[in-house]
């Protein structure tokens, strides 16, 4: 089953955040909500909305278009 578009965003925010090593705690400060609430949204059960997205993008340092492109598409060899 296709993941969605919360799901796939969800996904890339859990890689920049590794990538960068920010903690789930750190994310919830930023935001000012729970652990638990970032843990929801990273796993896709709770969407992030907009005003969110940008307090992660910021804390990651990334524009916020890099947190909701999803994966870039697959090239076919010709």
């Amino acid at each position: 089953m296709p993941e969605s578009f919360s799901q796939t965003v969800a996904a890339t925010v859990r890689a920049e955040m590794a990538r960068r090593n920010v903690t789930q705690r750190q994310v919830a400060e930023a935001l000012g909500i729970a652990q638990t609430q970032v843990s929801r949204r990273l796993l896709g059960r709770i969407s992030f909305n907009v005003d969110e997205l940008q307090t992660v993008a910021t804390l990651l340092n990334l524009p916020v278009a890099a947190l909701i492109a999803g994966p870039a598409p697959l090239e076919h060899a010709s």
